[in-house]
This record gives structure tokens, sequence and C-alpha cells, in this order.
């Protein structure tokens, strides 16, 4: 496709909401997840696992709370119904955002919540005492000045990292989640096209940003959910720099953006030459797409994630970059896994002994940053199938295609 010649009215006017039929996580869904939860917790030995509000919270309840100073949360026990943990004052609220319905605790704001935490447990019948040393699993994501709280709270219990049980059912996703991937990675890359067709010579990075923005907003969500837009030397840098560009003719332009949809994240990143490709800019740019290649073909059910990363650096290596994580090359892992958060595991990333297992979803982004000089990354993202990966959107074809277009 042609970089530029599009005004800024005429592109957002081009771009129409995509989110007809996107359908959030049905109830029976979050109940599924309690259940596999539950006999996780069940054949490990867990009597009670905490759940803090965020992600964690929402994944398995379906209730949006943002984290802050005071604890909310929920109980989930290995048998039974979960109980929140909330302020008093916020308990017709926080009825209000439930996905999956439940008690609520309420502690008010002169009492110690990780007291009610220990109280709730014990209505539970989870008990510490002489004959029993009851483990309860924290949520990874609990601030430390909660944690510090809750083990004050309750001696007696045997604390444990409940990562073990949340990546065990997060990490493979189900169709509907994929879905709703499907349609973020979609509208995101509409937009990224878009963007593309705006660029002009004096255009600033701020600007691209505020319209990325604005073509998020018209395919229907509600904004961008981040946005990264670099020009020139600055596209080394992997998460930007702190000053703002001005795009100039033969610079490298690369931007990384992604939107939410019923909660789930899209992340995708082009890169490409505003004007005409320079030898070098031309070699670097096509070592990318062949170490992106090479990371998908080598994601094969039950192979660890960390051979999909190492099959990038072999490429890259191939092709004078590296090796390792030296530069100029790749100075950080090929991929991460996505879902309600961006950047969650497990990740493409040397040292990680996890099988790919059906329904896992990744990022594939083996930048490639030399400094002094710019920086090429191409990322999608695929999911594994029974059959091998397959991606949620199609690859750049090339440098002076990088959106497919022909």
């Amino acid at each position: 496709m042609t970089i530029g010649g599009t005004d800024k009215q005429a592109a957002l006017a081009a771009l129409t909401d995509m989110t007809a039929g996107a359908v959030p996580i049905a109830r029976a869904e979050y109940r599924s997840r309690i259940a596999r939860a539950q006999g996780a917790m069940a054949a490990t030995g867990i009597a009670a696992l905490y759940l803090n509000a965020g992600s964690n919270l929402t994944y398995f309840t379906g209730t949006r709370w943002h984290p802050s100073e005071r604890m909310v949360g929920a109980v989930l026990p290995a048998a039974g119904d979960l109980v929140y943990i909330a302020p008093a004052f916020e308990e017709a609220t926080i009825r209000g955002f439930m996905g999956v319905e439940g008690d609520v605790a309420c502690w008010d704001e002169h009492e110690n919540p990780a007291l009610r935490l220990r109280n709730v447990l014990e209505e539970m019948g989870i008990a510490a005492n002489d004959a029993a040393t009851p483990v309860l699993a924290i949520d990874d994501s609990t601030p430390l000045f909660l944690f510090d709280a809750i083990r004050a709270a309750t001696e007696g219990y045997a604390l444990q990292n409940a990562h073990a049980v949340t990546s065990l059912c997060r990490s493979r996703k189900s169709d509907a989640e994929i879905a709703l991937i499907q349609r973020a990675m979609d509208m995101t890359l509409a937009v990224h096209k878009a963007a593309a067709a705006i660029l002009h010579e004096g255009i600033t990075t701020t600007e691209v940003q505020e319209f990325i923005h604005l073509a998020h907003r018209r395919v229907g969500a509600s904004g961008s959910y981040f946005c990264i837009v670099l020009f020139g030397g600055a596209t080394a840098y992997p998460h930007g720099v702190n000053y703002v560009q001005t795009l100039k003719r033969g610079d490298m332009v690369l931007i990384d953006t992604g939107c939410k949809v019923h909660d789930y994240i899209s992340d995708i990143t082009r890169t490409y030459v505003f004007g005409e490709p320079t030898a070098r800019q031309r070699f670097v740019w096509n070592a990318e797409q062949a170490a992106q290649r090479a990371a998908f073909d080598a994601a094969k059910v039950g192979v660890p994630c960390e051979d999909v990363d190492k099959a990038a650096r072999r490429s890259l290596e191939a092709n004078g970059f590296g090796p390792g994580y030296k530069l100029p090359g790749l100075p950080h892992r090929t991929g991460h896994g996505i879902g309600l958060d961006i950047h969650e595991g497990p990740y493409l990333v040397g040292g990680e002994r996890r099988p790919l297992e059906p329904g896992m979803c990744f990022s594939n982004e083996p930048m490639i940053c030399v400094p002094g000089e710019f920086g090429v990354r191409l990322e999608d993202h695929f999911y594994m199938t029974a059959a091998g990966p397959a991606w949620f959107t199609q690859p750049a074809a090339s440098l002076d295609d990088p959106f497919g277009a022909g």
C-alpha cells in the first residue's frame, strides 16, 4: 500500500465500528473457570485462594475493579462458593459490578481488612489450629503492603503463590477469548492502515498518536489501550524515547498500538520507511521478517516455549545480529502471552520450559535494534491449535507492502 497521501478526516471517515457481534464472556464460562481452579486447588492441597482486584479477579468472576490501597478481592475455597471482600461503603457498588454473584464480607475504614479475610476463611470452615495448617494461595498481583498485612493476620496458615493455579487456567484461552482477541486485533490492524495513510513530511509523533486514539474510537474501542509512535533513530528504542519526533523522508517509522474489546487486548507493531528505503534498511527489515517467520515455524504443540525464542535468535545470528541479547540484535524476549493483560505468561524466552499447548496465545516480535541507526519490530500474534500455530493477523508481506495490500 502507499504510505501517506490521505488527510486525517478522510482516513477517519473511512473507518467504521467493527464491534458488532463481539460477544462478552458468558457467566457460564466464568463458573467453569472457577471449577477448573478449584480442581487444581484440591489436587495440590490448596484450601483457599485470595484473588485481588485486577485481571485475576476479572478472569475468574467477571468482576472489574481497579486495585488501590483498599483491599477489594475475593476468597475462593477449594470447594464451595467464593466470598468477596470489600469496604463497607463500596458494597452496593461492587454488587453492581459482579459477574459471578457471591456474598460480600465488608470491613469499615477503621478495621484491618486482612483480619476480615481470616474471618472469612474461618467462616468457610478453613481454620488454622493445632491439627491443621491450611494452605492459602495468594494472587501474585497482590501488592506487597497487602501481602504483608495478610501474612500478619493469618498466623497458622501456610501462604504460597497462586501463580501455578491462575496461570494454569489463564494461559489456555477458550474459543470465546480467542474470538475477542481476534476482533481487537482486526480493529487495530485497520487503525494501523489508516495511520500509515495519513503520514506526511513534518507530521509529529504526537499528532500520529492522537490520530490513532481517535481511529480506535471510530472502530468501536474506547480509544487506544496504548500507543508508541517512533521515527528515525528513535525506532532503535523498543519502548520509545522522551521527546517528540518530526517525520522526514527516508525515516524508519515504527508504530506499536492496541485496544480492548470486552477486556481483551490487541497489540500489533508495523515498521516501514517513509519514502524510498535504503539497502541497509531493506536488509535489516528482511532479517526481522525472517526471524519472525522462524519463530512461528518453531511453534509446535509440546515443544518448550524457549525453543521459539531460540529459533528467532538463530535466524538473526545467521544474518549477523547478536549473538544472544547483544546489540545490534534482539535485546528482549521473542514474545509474550496476551489476554486480559497485555503481557502475561508464559513467555517465549530462554529458560521458559513450559510446553506449548492448544489455546495459548503469544506475540511474535523478535525486534532488531541497531543503536545509532534505527530499529525494526514486526509484531503479530498467534494462537496454538492442535495442528500448530495460527496467526491472528497476517504478517507484513514486505517492506514495500507492510499490510499485504499487494
